[in-house]
């Protein structure tokens, strides 16, 4: 009976051998053909312009085109679940939003799970900043959670799109801070701009891009910025966390994902080529100038702060009870 054994795992042994090799080989001759970026949202937006300028230079370095494919429907669920399904080669990756992180959280269609991908790279956050209407009698965070523990249920904050990310930012706020702030929903985060500066609303969590001029002209009062360290996009601001809220932290992510099982050496690969092209200075300020700080990390890094993030806004969403029909 030894002998057999023997030959059975030296046969394993082969085959398992042979495939590590075959990977390898494949993963060095990567890529032959154009690679399909999956965007899931509409040509225009930010998510859609980070992709177009990653995708540009990635063509490059990869000696590959790089061809977007905007897979926009039911909040991005579309063209997420066209990834999660498709062949783990390194010839389909996706751009992921924070949106990837809670659609999970929030949609009981959604039928994938974080599992379902291979993170390349945490590519770049772009915090909210906290803004109020001027005439709103305070002037940092804690003045805000102070006057809203004196009046509950008496503010309120605009936000888009439930379950985005300036919801959600607004919602952290208010189970952090333990405070009773109305959500007034409106059709979009450019109307609800626009009803914070009409003084029809209070409060509001908002990208740096879209308020920076509004606030330049004073027609809205920043008090904090979401992220957890100050941040060069607005150098005068202090944190949320620093200035009334300890430990929080919101915003928007964006990196990129491949189908799960996709061979680490193309892991790798994009991932060098990836950080690369984030690290350069004139990449950074573009972004920068789309509200967006660039983060380039490793893949190992983007899947614990996947993890982190889906742990974090699923206690929130189940303690909450916040839903998107």
């Amino acid at each position: 009976m030894t002998p057999i054994r023997t030959c059975c795992c030296t046969a394993a042994v082969g085959i398992a051998l042979a495939g590590c090799i075959a990977t390898t080989i494949f993963a060095q001759s990567y890529p032959t053909k154009p690679i399909r970026l999956i965007v899931p949202s509409p040509p225009g937006g930010s998510t859609d312009i980070m992709a177009r300028l990653v995708g540009q230079n990635l063509t490059h370095s990869l000696g590959q085109q790089v061809v977007v494919d905007n897979r926009s429907g039911a909040s991005g669920l579309i063209g997420i679940q066209t990834v999660a399904r498709s062949t783990p080669d390194g010839y389909t990756i996706m751009i992921a939003t924070t949106n990837f992180i809670t659609i999970p959280l929030l949609i009981a269609e959604a039928t994938y799970s974080l599992g379902d991908f291979a993170p390349i790279v945490l590519a770049a956050h772009g915090p909210n900043l906290l803004v109020v209407r001027p005439s709103l009698p305070v002037k940092s965070v804690a003045d805000l959670i102070a006057l809203a523990k004196s009046q509950p249920g008496k503010l309120n904050y605009a936000a888009g799109a439930s379950g985005a990310t300036p919801h959600l930012a607004a919602e952290l706020f208010k189970y952090m801070g333990k405070v009773n702030i109305v959500h007034i929903p409106y059709k979009g985060a450019s109307a609800a701009v626009l009803g914070l500066i009409a003084e029809q609303v209070d409060i509001m969590f908002a990208t740096a891009i879209s308020v920076a001029p509004h606030i330049r002209s004073g027609r809205l009062k920043a008090l904090a910025i979401t992220s957890a360290q100050p941040s060069v996009l607005a150098p005068d601001l202090p944190t949320v966390a620093a200035s009334g809220l300890p430990g929080y932290e919101s915003g928007a992510t964006s990196g990129f994902v491949a189908p799960a099982r996709t061979p680490q050496p193309i892991v790798r690969r994009l991932n060098a080529d990836m950080v690369n092209i984030l690290q350069r200075a004139d990449i950074r300020e573009r972004l920068m100038r789309d509200g967006y700080e660039a983060m380039a990390s490793t893949p190992q890094e983007y899947a614990e702060f996947l993890k982190r993030e889906s742990a974090k806004w699923g206690k929130l969403i189940k303690e909450v009870n916040i839903r998107v029909q």
